[in-house]
């Protein structure tokens, strides 16, 4: 069974918890696109474990860990995550790939990233976590990116310095401070010899493992609403976290996948700029904050919080082709006398949106239609089987169910490996 796993909101789901759970029966995890900007957090027992670029996979002794080629790999953020992944005790030879067509997010990238979104103006600022990820798509796209294989070529710091002095340019343009090149080189010179093990041919080691019937698991970054394409553009990524990036982001045919299962927290969050329909600015987005530990695992950042956005999800659920639904948080609501769920999004004339508009102005225009139900005002976090839950749960659960199509497969009640509860994948 070939899994892929994606977000289905804005983000920070509880998708590292997910795959920690579904790696139980994968010999494989894909990193698939994007870069260290994301963070996925695995509870296990008292011991928490934050991976931002490794997959969630490596948490389990005997997993291989693909970093794809549509990922944007920081080369010393992966090398202090390495080194962070050993000291917890888990061993990485033999079985943590990078792909030689993986492109890489260098200093400059990172310089350009703060400096533009310092130059724009106020209204227009993207909420950018100024790690380098959109320059260095950008740089992909253009065509004079740096992948990862370039590190084996003897002209390698020959091209970073070509790169600094154009890097310098634009900064010099946004009036930013410039790089020096002979500091980059001395910088880089030490990073080759460290990843130089781990770089492979992964399309060759993806298919022959599924030619040796093996099981993977592809792990998506970010979620579909800050997908460049399908998302709230331009407050997005600049990758393709939905399941179609899949494919192109490892060297896997489609024809592979067996099944898509999105991540849907049951409420919503945001981090950083952009439209939120159903953000909260009082007692009960606090509330929400509070419980479900809103601060983001990479940047710190507080999260926005509102409730839970059925025309957000129902358009995940058409975008990825969703199988089943892993729910994450319920236990978050549980001290609530009532819960709102948004079904569609009214206009000031009174036409009511049942999807994603495109056009942002239009959600300038329009409040979310909400329908309440009664909360279950008891904890959830102990239980172990669906039947257990106090019934108002249930019906919650549901309620969203018929709300955004498909299955319920996994409902997380609390952070731990042991509160999930498998359903029906």
């Amino acid at each position: 069974m070939n899994t892929v796993l994606v977000g289905a909101q804005w983000g920070d789901e509880g998708k590292g918890k997910v795959i920690d759970f579904l790696t139980e029966e994968a010999d494989v995890v894909v990193r698939f696109q994007g870069g260290s900007n994301a963070g996925h957090t695995v509870v296990v027992g008292d011991k928490k474990y934050v991976l931002h670029l490794v997959p969630s996979g490596v948490l389990h002794e005997g997993k291989h860990c693909v970093i794809g080629n549509g990922v944007v790999m920081d080369p010393f953020d992966l090398m202090k995550e390495l080194e962070q992944v050993e000291s917890w005790g888990f061993e990485l030879k033999g079985r943590f790939h990078i792909s030689e067509r993986a492109h890489m997010v260098m200093q400059w990238h990172r310089a350009i990233d703060r400096a533009e979104e310092a130059a724009r103006p106020a209204g227009r600022k993207i909420g950018t976590t100024g790690r380098g990820i959109g320059p260095a798509y950008a740089a992909k796209v253009g065509r004079y990116g740096m992948r990862v294989g370039d590190i084996l070529k003897p002209n390698f710091l020959d091209v970073v310095r070509a790169q600094v002095e154009d890097a310098n340019r634009a900064l010099e343009a946004l009036g930013a401070h410039t790089l020096d090149a002979e500091e980059m080189v001395k910088l880089y010179t030490p990073m080759v010899a460290a990843l130089m093990p781990y770089v492979t041919d992964t399309i060759q080691f993806m298919h022959e493992s599924l030619e040796a019937g093996k099981s993977v698991l592809f792990e998506g970054a970010q979620a579909t609403m800050l997908d460049v394409d399908f998302g709230t553009y331009p407050f997005v990524t600049s990758s393709n976290p939905t399941a179609g990036g899949a494919c192109t982001g490892s060297g896997v045919s489609p024809r592979a996948i067996d099944r898509v299962i999105g991540v849907l927290k049951l409420y919503t969050t945001r981090v950083g700029e952009g439209p939120f329909p159903t953000e909260l600015k009082d007692a009960d987005g606090e509330t929400l904050r509070r419980r479900g530990g809103e601060f983001g695992a990479t940047t710190g950042r507080p999260r926005r919080c509102g409730w839970f956005d059925a025309v957000v999800a129902r358009y995940a659920q058409r975008v990825n082709g969703v199988d089943f639904w892993a729910m994450t948080k319920l236990d978050v609501l549980d001290e609530f006398e009532t819960v709102k769920i948004c079904t569609g999004y009214r206009r000031d004339d009174g036409f009511v949106y049942q999807t994603f508009p495109a056009d942002l102005a239009v959600l300038d225009r329009c409040e979310p239609v909400y329908e309440e139900l009664p909360g279950w005002k008891c904890e959830t976090s102990h239980v172990t089987r669906y039947e257990d839950l106090p019934e108002n749960a249930r019906k919650y659960v549901e309620r969203v169910l018929e709300l955004v199509g498909g299955k319920l497969g996994v409902l997380s009640v609390g952070p731990a490996r042991e509160t999930t509860l498998r359903i029906g994948v």
